[in-house]
């Protein structure tokens, strides 16, 4: 099946902390987001529902799709504040992976934050480009039970079809345990 054809669909997970916010509330916060492309051009995020923190209030509504299957919708609430219809849940999917997720109306939401950095309009798309995100995750590398370096404040690397990649300031880094490789030849 043609991966770009209109209706079909490619569900993926992502490498980067997704959260959003109502009314500067947090809806969700989570580090296993899902990448689903419903459309060929971008994909949307897909949350688990253990990762969303708002409460989710059924209602009468539901959306068909013929990839995805019958969405129900609910009401995002968060301390006072409220998004009609802002949520939707595929738990009957013929997509496996979409039935524990929750796709969130990106524009009910105030904010959308990958690692630390906003992200406006949609999801990027992780095939097209290359990101260096501020991120506030806690970095530890440890050798032989020695901490090297500690850090709530990296810089993260997503490169297409590479594992994140890791740069740290340098204050975080014990220097002092470092020292240069030896050359090969």
């Amino acid at each position: 099946m043609n991966e770009h054809a209109r209706g079909a669909v490619r569900v993926e997970q992502g490498p980067k902390r997704v959260r959003c916010y109502l009314a500067g509330r947090l809806v969700a916060d989570t580090r296993r987001p899902f990448l689903v492309w419903e459309i060929p051009y971008y994909p949307a995020y897909y949350i688990p529902l253990a990762d969303v923190v708002a409460d989710l209030k059924p209602v009468e509504k539901v959306e068909h799709s013929p990839s995805r299957g019958t969405a129900r919708l609910f009401d995002v609430r968060v301390d006072g504040a409220a998004a009609e219809s802002a949520a939707k849940r595929y738990p009957d999917s013929p997509l496996e992976e979409l039935r524990e997720l929750v796709r969130f109306d990106w524009a009910a939401m105030d904010e959308w934050l990958e690692e630390d950095e906003p992200v406006y309009t949609h999801p990027r798309d992780p095939y097209k480009r290359v990101d260096i995100l501020a991120s506030s995750r806690q970095v530890r590398v440890e050798v032989d039970g020695v901490t090297v370096a500690d850090s709530t404040r990296p810089h993260i690397l997503f490169e297409t079809g590479l594992p994140p990649r890791y740069y740290l300031p340098l204050p975080d880094v014990r220097t002092e345990l470092l020292a240069p490789s030896a050359t090969q030849s």
